[in-house]
């Protein structure tokens, strides 16, 4: 799945996006381009749970 978050703004929020990923799925693959603001997620979850994570630490995704 891919994800455009649009506050996310440098490093640190890279890893705070990856870090919220890893836990709900730690073994989730994940891939993040600060640059375009986009980030690609490979887990066996479903959307909205990973949608709901991120929404909750304070990235709202929408679908890329």
């Amino acid at each position: 799945m891919k994800f455009r978050i649009e506050n996310m703004t440098c490093g640190g929020c890279a890893r705070s996006v990856t870090a919220t990923i890893k836990d709900v799925d730690a073994n989730a693959n994940v891939n993040i381009d600060v640059a375009s603001k986009l980030v690609e997620v490979e887990t066996t979850l479903a959307e909205d749970q990973i949608v709901a994570a991120l929404t909750e630490d304070g990235f709202p995704p929408v679908s890329a």
